[in-house]
């Protein structure tokens, strides 16, 4: 399948400010049956936009605006072939599969994916709710991995806002409600309490007019991927409960969100601030729309004094 792909960034500032500097992950990868055929990223204000990769091959564009502005837009487009196809429905694994795994932590590979990390972590919550959905090595990794997917979509709510993009994990299982960041948190840190690598993966969820799938369609997209032997990465979605297939399109991986959000940066100046955020996914043959919407409707926007807690927020993945 071919897709294309625009998000737009927008923060407008009441007050000039006097230089910004940003990150952006939001070029997709091109790894196994997924390619970035074109990406394209621009500024206004215009400014110079650099690149490197990161340690996890992850693309970061990065720019300085050394100059006084009231706003910054940021906007990329990408087109993007998938054909990652999931594992069948009725596939198993042995039993054996668990030694392996053992083996594998001991010999040190995955490490940073096996331990905890700044979202990912064992509480006494955590444990309590995998008693209460029946964790243990009694079936195979693949079958756990499917049984945490479907309990996460089972007894969690769905509620955009719930939740802040530095939220715990504790909060979501308090409450069982969240968003796609906080379901991949939780079943990350379930996955490495078990000894099965897991990472964090940013990107986007193709929706179909005739979908079920609960995640926001307007925002930036999270799930897991769990490295399974004989397999290699698998992704589960939790918010959605599925196992990854073509429709799944990869940014960025880490260890949890905090490696790897959307836009990172930092500005001088005291100001009031408005950010919006806009996400379009389409299949190749259907038509991009290049033109900046007139009205924000099916935008996500945050207003308030706190730059910083409204920038997290909007960054929240959905």
């Amino acid at each position: 399948m071919y897709y294309t792909i625009r998000h737009v960034t927008r923060f407008r500032y009441s007050n000039p400010i006097s230089e910004s500097m940003m990150e952006v992950r939001k070029q997709p990868r091109t790894e196994g049956e997924q390619r970035c055929l074109s990406f394209d990223i621009t500024t206004k204000p215009k400014s110079k936009v650099l690149v490197y990769l990161d340690s996890q091959g992850n693309t970061v564009h990065h720019f300085d605006l050394p100059r006084a502005h009231t706003q910054l837009e940021i906007v990329t487009q990408a087109y993007v072939e998938n054909r990652v196809q999931a594992p069948a429905a009725d596939l198993t694994l042995d039993l054996s599969t668990w030694q392996i795994l053992e083996d594998h932590a001991l010999n040190g590979y995955d490490w940073d994916y096996l331990n905890p990390s700044q979202f990912v972590a064992s509480t006494d919550l955590l444990q309590t709710f995998a008693a209460e959905i029946g964790l243990n090595k009694q079936s195979d990794p693949l079958s756990l991995a499917r049984l945490i997917t479907q309990s996460i979509y089972d007894k969690f709510e769905y509620v955009p806002q719930s939740t802040r993009a530095d939220s715990p994990i504790d909060e979501a299982l308090a409450t069982r409600r969240g968003v796609c960041q906080d379901y991949t948190h939780i079943m990350l840190s379930l996955l490495r309490s078990l000894q099965i690598p897991a990472r964090y993966v940013s990107g986007y969820l193709f929706h179909r007019t005739d979908d079920s799938v609960r995640s926001a369609a307007d925002a930036s997209h999270a799930w897991v991927e769990a490295w399974l032997p004989s397999l290699g990465w698998i992704g589960f979605d939790p918010t959605n409960n599925v196992v990854v297939g073509d429709r799944h399109l990869r940014v960025a991986i880490g260890r949890d969100y905090a490696d790897v959000p959307p836009t990172h940066g930092i500005f001088k100046g005291e100001t009031q601030s408005t950010l919006e955020v806009a996400v379009q996914v389409r299949l190749a043959d259907e038509p991009l729309h290049a033109d900046e919407p007139s009205q924000l409707a099916g935008w996500s926007q945050v207003e308030g004094g706190d730059v910083a807690a409204a920038i997290q927020q909007m960054q929240q993945q959905q």
